[in-house]
């Protein structure tokens, strides 16, 4: 239970506590219970735009669940986001070991450059424009698409640690890289697939004819945001000689865009 609130502590603003001291090893491991706690965003985003589909249009819709998801994890990935941009669009110099530091440094810099704001606003303007489509889909109850887009998002943070090295010896990336192990992530991709198979139970005893590209959705989804996240971890690696905390953020935002796409490829146009 402690790691499970410590996941919820790490990835959410929730002002959920415990007493009791963590060791570092205990709070690395609660990478495990990230993909539950990208459930219960997905469900409370989820029961949102349900609510919200009632009245408003589904690009205000739209809009207020990006909203609502930001404000639950205090624009946490954001950070990373901008930040690692920022660090990437640092241009070689030839010397290998100084353009690490200096991204690096650029990384540890608590100001946002013009690249790192640039891509907030491109990710944020996908995010509300796939959103937006995903919305109008026809939906019987609440969207099982965006219940699963941070499920998988947090499990592909979760998935990319084992094997990584960390750029630096300081930071947030530091407790779990080095210290999340295989073990911990086929545990994580269990407590993935029980919550997707419940989304799709749900959804399915809703309207069978609606979940019928489902099945096909949900591998694809996550095969493609594998692709992308070790893509993105070898690019880091090159970059900045491993991964940082940020890395894991920027990590995340991207695998929500891709989750979207897929669903718009697999879902609405079949």
């Amino acid at each position: 239970m402690k790691r499970l609130i410590a996941a919820f502590q790490f990835l959410t603003i929730i002002p959920i506590r415990t007493h009791r001291h963590l060791s570092l090893d205990e709070v690395a491991s609660s990478a495990t219970f990230f993909p539950l706690v990208g459930f219960f965003q997905g469900l409370l985003l989820a029961a949102a735009s349900f609510l919200l589909l009632k009245f408003l249009t589904p690009a205000v819709t739209s809009a207020l669940v990006i909203m609502i998801y930001l404000l639950t994890n205090g624009g946490f990935h954001q950070d990373g986001l901008s930040d690692t941009f920022d660090a990437l669009s640092v241009k070689s110099t030839g010397n290998q070991g100084e353009d690490r530091n200096k991204r690096l440094a650029i990384m540890r810099d608590g100001t946002s450059g013009p690249v790192g704001i640039t891509a907030i606003a491109v990710f944020l303007l996908l995010k509300y424009t796939l959103l937006k489509e995903v919305l109008e889909m026809p939906a019987h109850g609440m969207n099982p698409v965006i219940m699963l887009v941070p499920m998988i998002s947090a499990w592909s943070m979760t998935v990319m640690m084992p094997g990584a090295k960390s750029a630096r010896n300081e930071g947030l990336g530091v407790i779990f890289l080095g210290r999340i192990r295989t073990v911990h992530v086929t545990v994580a991709s269990i407590l993935m697939a029980v919550f997707s198979g419940i989304v799709y139970l749900t959804g399915y005893i809703a309207c069978p004819f609606a979940m019928q590209n489902f099945v096909a959705f949900f591998p694809a989804a996550v095969l493609a945001s594998l692709l992308a996240g070790y893509s993105m971890r070898a690019l880091f690696t090159t970059r900045f000689g491993g991964l940082t905390g940020d890395n894991l953020g920027c990590i995340h935002e991207l695998s929500e865009i891709i989750v979207l796409l897929a669903a718009l490829i697999l879902l609405k146009w079949p």
